[in-house]
């Protein structure tokens, strides 16, 4: 399938199990005699790393081994979150991206809930500092929700890279909906200081996750069938009003893609939703701007199959020249 966006002049290359953008292939570099090193950021809700190992996500790791790899909903114990960072850092190094496993670094944050959340965060970047956790909430709901490294890129710039996963929330809960409103509220304390810090010269920052939101109808196949669901509240969608607009950051793939309807990263596992396509966008990359500036392409890399899938979302990874 071949798309191109209209006025932006973008390319939009994408196929029977992907779907990707191009904002420029490098030519330019290559006539000038420059080397471009490009750092690939992947986020990826996994639905659970134990089962995902058993369905392929090591295949997966082998085949793209991204510089850095934000996780969502990780959902288990450190002692069996260890060996299977252990594997795929062997992995890593079978790809040839890093010399040795123990050159790959991590952090993770687990739910203190059992078999919650968590999130977890790999660098074949060096990390120059780690954070753990949302600044201002402590409760058990709210953990394995938030980290942040900050990564030394290849052309010598550090940027600030958070993994995140927002509360599904349930429209007709209202005890999960105020865990993911009062979730959402912390989260703008942070966005905010991570603008000024990117305003002031410091470093840049993307953020990398789940939000568990589709900001508008061209980001979810059946918007008038889900206006009453969470995910699509008009209150849930409005917080991503005001990261755009208010804290000025950039969703990166709508930036590169264009106002076109999707690409998803999600489909329910009912029915026949991934076959029919009937999916949601609400794995998301949002960028600082002069960051979001050095975005070169995407891949949303979908399954060729229902039953090749490792997860009920899809990788998604954005190219930056950084």
């Amino acid at each position: 399938m071949e798309l191109t966006g209209g006025a932006s002049g973008r390319e939009c290359p994408g196929g029977r199990a992907a779907f990707g953008c191009r904002r420029y292939d490098g030519a330019d570099d290559e006539a000038n005699g420059k080397e471009r090193r490009m750092i690939e950021i992947t986020t990826s809700n996994v639905n659970g790393i134990r089962a995902a190992r058993r369905k392929g996500i090591e295949t997966w790791a082998v085949g793209h081994a991204p510089d850095v790899w934000c996780m969502q909903e990780v959902r288990a114990p450190q002692s069996e979150v260890d060996p299977i960072f252990d594997s795929i850092a062997a992995d890593y190094a079978q790809a040839g991206r890093i010399d040795s496993p123990a050159a790959l670094d991590r952090l993770n944050e687990v739910c203190r809930i059992k078999g919650r959340a968590g999130v977890g965060l790999l660098s074949a970047l060096p990390i120059v500092e780690k954070r753990y956790g949302l600044p201002g909430l402590e409760e058990d709901v709210d953990s394995g929700r938030w980290i942040e490294a900050d990564v030394r890129t290849p052309q010598g710039y550090v940027i600030t890279v958070a993994c995140v996963y927002v509360h599904a929330g349930q429209a007709e809960d209202e005890v999960k909906m105020t865990q993911k409103y009062r979730f959402l509220d912390t989260m703008r304390k942070r966005l905010a200081q991570l603008r000024d810090e990117a305003a002031g010269g410091g470093r840049q920052a993307v953020l990398c996750g789940d939000f568990n939101i589709a900001h508008t109808e061209l980001d979810i196949a059946r918007p008038k069938q889900n206006v009453d669901h969470s995910g699509f509240l008009p209150q849930e969608r409005a917080y991503v009003d005001t990261w755009l607009d208010e804290f000025e950051f950039v969703d990166v793939v709508r930036d590169l893609a264009g106002d076109i309807q999707g690409p998803y990263t999600w489909w329910s596992q009912r029915g026949r939703a991934f076959d029919n396509n009937v999916g949601w966008r609400i794995d998301y990359q949002f960028a600082t701007p002069e960051l979001a500036q050095q975005a070169r392409g995407f891949v949303i890399d979908k399954a060729p199959s229902y039953d090749a899938r490792w997860s009920d979302h899809a990788p998604l990874t954005v190219s930056y020249d950084v």
